[in-house]
């Protein structure tokens, strides 16, 4: 498991209960040994106990030695450079595995697309993904979740769910590995505008509203650039983009809820812990929208707050002065 985060160390948490043999990588030595000797994440996850047969380490090229399976559980953004570090130690009889949900900035990547990039010597079907409704707070409370694997390879998505199923972690296969990639991404962008507006005190209305248009923004760029449609209907689709956008765990609601309260950006990012993946993504999502020439209205809101300093309430305003449009 590279990277200790809350989601890193859910899942740590998840597999070592199902029996597997765990190694967790974090990326900080003091934090490494702080786990090891409390067996807590007081950082990213406070209420949770390893099990003690969690193996935790520093050293990258130790954690992945000897193991069948390679899960990337950092933020989008650091993928390229945790995977630049591992691109010596690859075999082709693992399964390499991104728990990780954005789009790289100036590649416009998904995070299976910069493991490629970097790890060329691994065949493309060895690539999946683990997505969909899943705060890790309640996966380490062993709270009934369910969530989608993908893969382009049917055996490389049955491995990955044959592992990660739990009593209470139910796994799905799906195919369409872009798909869930583009979903899990852009949702966090949506989640992002209905922060903002709870932040600027709108109601249920407008919440349901951003979340029904928002499906309609990531369908249309998934379906732009070649994902199935079937995919936005399902779990790392609209299951995903409502827990995102509902949740009191979801770090990219509480961001725009700050921002619609009249916070900057730079300074919600200097006092928060974790990573907010939509604030980057954001800006990725809107340049994939001009490059693929899709309408992504909300997306282009939440772009000119974030990095064009907008006010939120304009942004809104604007968005409902819109010309009249059909539905579908």
């Amino acid at each position: 498991m590279l990277g200790a985060g809350s989601w890193g160390t859910a899942l740590a948490i998840l597999l070592a209960k199902s029996d597997h043999d765990v190694v967790l990588w974090a990326r900080r030595p003091e934090a490494a040994d702080a786990m090891r000797r409390t067996r807590r994440n007081p950082t990213y996850l406070s209420s949770a106990l390893l099990p003690d047969s969690i193996s935790i380490t520093s050293d990258i090229r130790e954690a992945v030695q000897d193991c069948d399976m390679w899960v990337f559980a950092m933020p989008a953004q650091a993928m390229r450079a945790c995977a630049m570090q591992v691109r010596g130690e690859t075999r082709n009889d693992v399964v390499y595995v991104s728990v990780a949900k954005g789009i790289e900035i100036g590649s416009l990547y998904t995070t299976t697309s910069v493991l490629a990039d970097v790890l060329q010597s691994v065949p493309p079907e060895r690539l999946g993904v683990l997505s969909g409704p899943s705060h890790a707070e309640e996966v380490a409370e062993e709270k009934p979740t369910t969530v989608v694997a993908a893969a382009r390879s049917e055996d490389t998505v049955g491995e990955i769910q044959s592992v990660f199923a739990a009593p209470r972690f139910r796994v799905y296969r799906n195919s369409d590995l872009l798909g869930v990639e583009i979903a899990g991404s852009v949702k966090n962008v949506m989640a992002l505008a209905a922060g903002i507006g709870d932040g600027l005190g709108y109601g249920d209305n407008t919440k349901s509203a951003i979340v029904t248009r928002g499906l309609a923004e990531i369908q249309r760029l998934g379906l732009a650039m070649g994902a199935r449609e079937s995919t936005f209907a399902g779990l790392a689709g609209l299951g995903d983009l409502v827990v995102t956008c509902m949740s009191r765990y979801s770090r990219n609601r509480y961001v725009g809820e700050r921002i619609g309260q009249g916070a900057s950006p730079e300074a919600i990012q200097q006092e928060m812990n974790m990573v907010a993946e939509g604030m980057s993504t954001a800006d990725s999502v809107y340049r994939l929208a001009g490059q693929y020439n899709v309408e992504m209205p909300i997306t282009e809101a939440v772009y000119h707050i974030l990095f064009e300093g907008m006010a939120p309430r304009d942004a809104v305003e604007g968005l409902m002065a819109r010309g009249l449009k059909q539905e579908g």
